[in-house]
């Protein structure tokens, strides 16, 4: 299986301008990202897709490869497909890697490549919810399963609803799912499915995986115990860096 290990990086973060670029106890936060994802086994190549000369010379500058996209994809899965189509190349699937996510794991990169095997359309990582604020924050993304390890649905309300039972035991009394924002498209429905108008679910929960469930296409699911640590503000940042121990 020939897998690209793609990571969007764009500039313009409304919360966090320039995040990619963020020092990271002397290391930028791109850079983390890229060192760890080049050591996950199943990738046959890395890059990096950004919208602006500086991520990219400073990627070019510590010998990263990168590739410049248009600044104007409304998404990181639209920027994987630019970056794909400019590489070229016979991948079988796509790893689309968030550039906020300074300490992925290696092995969550292999976790999520073992679910491919040609006919799998999309895929994605899932982690069971050990906390209760963060089962009930609408900062996190929900995911409901279906029998066959596909997703039905996911959501920033906790979901699903247990009738009956205190929410405060939601917990004990069934199993709840978080997504991990790492992705998996076979390259030929990472081209249809940047054609698709967005939903109207993706514009209710602002989740654009929503859109490809809309529209009939099938999402595995890969399951992680390792924890996730996206970084979407100065504030998550200086939060990381105190539970690290880091300056």
């Amino acid at each position: 299986m020939n897998l690209l290990g793609i990571i969007p990086a764009r500039y313009a973060s409304t919360r966090f301008p320039a995040k990619a670029l963020a020092d990271i106890a002397g290391k930028s936060m791109i850079r983390r990202v890229y060192e760890q994802v080049t050591q996950a086994a199943s990738l046959s190549e890395v890059l990096v897709a950004t919208d602006h000369p500086l991520i990219y010379d400073h990627v070019a500058g510590f010998g990263g490869k990168v590739v410049m996209t248009s600044e104007h994809h409304p998404s990181g899965t639209d920027r994987c497909f630019e970056a794909q189509q400019q590489r070229g190349g016979d991948f079988d699937y796509v790893i689309n890697i968030q550039g906020d996510e300074p300490f992925i794991r290696p092995e969550q990169v292999d976790i999520l490549a073992g679910c491919l095997n040609g006919s799998t359309e999309l895929a994605t990582l899932v982690k069971r919810f050990a906390d209760e604020e963060a089962l009930f924050s609408p900062h996190t993304a929900k995911v409901v399963l279906n029998q066959a390890g596909e997703a039905m649905y996911f959501s920033r309300q906790a979901l699903p609803f247990l009738r009956g039972v205190d929410p405060t035991r939601w917990l004990e009394q069934h199993p709840y799912y978080q997504h991990v924002g790492i992705y998996a498209y076979r390259t030929d429905i990472l081209a249809r499915i940047t054609q698709l108008p967005p939903s109207g679910l993706e514009k209710a929960e602002s989740l654009e995986q929503l859109r490809w469930l809309e529209n009939g296409y099938r999402i595995r699911v890969a399951f992680t115990e390792y924890e996730s640590a996206g970084i979407d503000t100065p504030e998550d940042l200086a939060a990381v860096l105190r539970k690290m121990g880091w300056p």
